[in-house]
């Protein structure tokens, strides 16, 4: 089962899937918990009770380990096809904005176009930085 496509933070991508983006610093919103969620974040986050996997992700900069974000994106796009699936940082627009435009790339959205397609179906100041921009573009 995934996500309400009504729910806040949901970003539907052009195959369907449906995938939760939100800051961490905001209370978890009501109604169903993820099934799998990645943390963007500069630390270790706190545990959750649904499975998850940390992306080392400094605020405002790109990730830690570049292959590990392919990876951990990918599992992410992949599970979305039929899990509830969030991304997330502190604020929930930057490093998140970042990993879902990502996703979108893997669901076919050209990358040249990915941030504005975040930006329209999730935040307008998702991906803050020009070089969170380039990293979508060259995302793969």
């Amino acid at each position: 089962m995934t996500w309400d496509p009504a729910g806040p933070g949901i970003l539907a991508l052009p195959s369907g899937r449906l995938v939760r983006g939100r800051g961490l610093r905001r209370p978890l919103p009501p109604g169903p918990v993820p099934e799998f969620g990645v943390y963007l974040l500069g630390a270790e986050p706190a545990p959750v009770a649904w499975e998850s996997r940390w992306l080392r992700w400094p605020d405002f900069r790109l990730p830690a380990d570049r292959d590990q974000a392919v990876k951990l994106l990918g599992e992410a796009w992949e599970r979305a096809a039929d899990e509830r699936v969030e991304v997330a940082c502190g604020g929930g627009r930057g490093r998140t904005g970042t990993a879902l435009a990502c996703l979108a790339v893997l669901d076919g959205v050209p990358p040249s176009e990915a941030v504005a397609f975040v930006r329209a179906g999730y935040h307008r100041g998702a991906v803050e930085t020009p070089w969170q921009r380039r990293y979508v573009r060259t995302f793969r």
